[in-house]
């Protein structure tokens, strides 16, 4: 992968992106894992403001100091970027006392807290003029739906969509993403006990990533093993979320009734 072309293909069609649109530059969510880190750094090389937003809510100490770490370096790198943070956790177990304890299961309420992000991202973004910058990776939004509808899917343009998260890794190295970050388990960073995506997900990004080129393929009749449990996987989660990755359904009036 020539990734030095492709970190240079992503800014400038960043940097065209918000010049049409006539935005000052980009609000990233910094969670401590390698998508953020690598979305955040490709804004910054636009040379546009780049507002870098910590928002904690019960996370693991681990994954927010790794935030820090990276947003540390990327300040160090580049004059044109800011770091804020919005502690969200007050706010959070407020909204959960909201809502009846027999609707908190735990999947829904890690979605409550990526929607309470989007929605923190999307004030600040609003006051500076900017745009909201999304951190998905092409197995994740394109393959098996490991996002959050109107959550941490709820951007305004998507970098590195189109990316493997293999390709990320490589991007990383070559911008000089810190050690601590490209080292670490991938994570949502949804989960008070640190959970990995391969937790959550019953298989690695590399075994993924294999299945989504063979589902692409419609090949799957000679897999046996571990290669017939990953294929079963991503085929389950990938219908499973289709409603994700589709448009939202439009029901057509006949012309005849109107």
């Amino acid at each position: 992968m020539k990734t030095s072309k492709i970190s240079k293909h992503i800014t400038n069609w960043l940097q065209e992106y918000s010049n049409q649109s006539n935005t000052k530059g980009f609000v990233v969510g910094i969670s401590g894992g390698i998508d953020s880190a690598v979305t955040s750094t490709l804004c910054a090389l636009t040379g546009k403001n780049v507002l870098c937003l910590l928002m904690p809510i019960h996370q693991h100490k681990a994954e927010f100091k790794r935030s820090t770490e990276h947003v540390e370096w990327l300040k160090s790198e580049f004059r044109n970027v800011i770091v804020s943070t919005a502690e969200l956790t007050e706010t959070f177990d407020s909204f959960s006392l909201l809502i009846p304890t027999e609707l908190q299961n735990d999947l829904s309420m890690a979605n409550a807290r990526a929607r309470l992000r989007m929605t923190t991202l999307y004030t600040y973004a609003g006051a500076k003029g900017m745009l909201v910058a999304g951190t998905g990776n092409k197995v994740e939004d394109f393959g098996v739906g490991f996002f959050t509808k109107y959550g941490d899917g709820g951007v305004d343009l998507s970098p590195i969509a189109d990316l493997m998260k293999s390709e990320v890794f490589e991007l990383a190295k070559d911008l000089g993403i810190i050690s601590s970050i490209r080292n670490a388990a991938p994570t949502d960073g949804l989960w008070e006990d640190g959970r990995t995506d391969e937790d959550q997900l019953g298989a690695t990004y590399d075994e993924l990533e294999w299945a989504m080129k063979c589902y692409e393929l419609s090949t799957e009749n000679s897999f046996e093993g571990r290669q017939k449990e990953v294929f079963a996987i991503f085929s389950k989660l990938h219908r499973a979320n289709r409603h994700k990755m589709d448009s939202i359904p439009i029901c057509t009036i006949p012309n005849d009734l109107k």
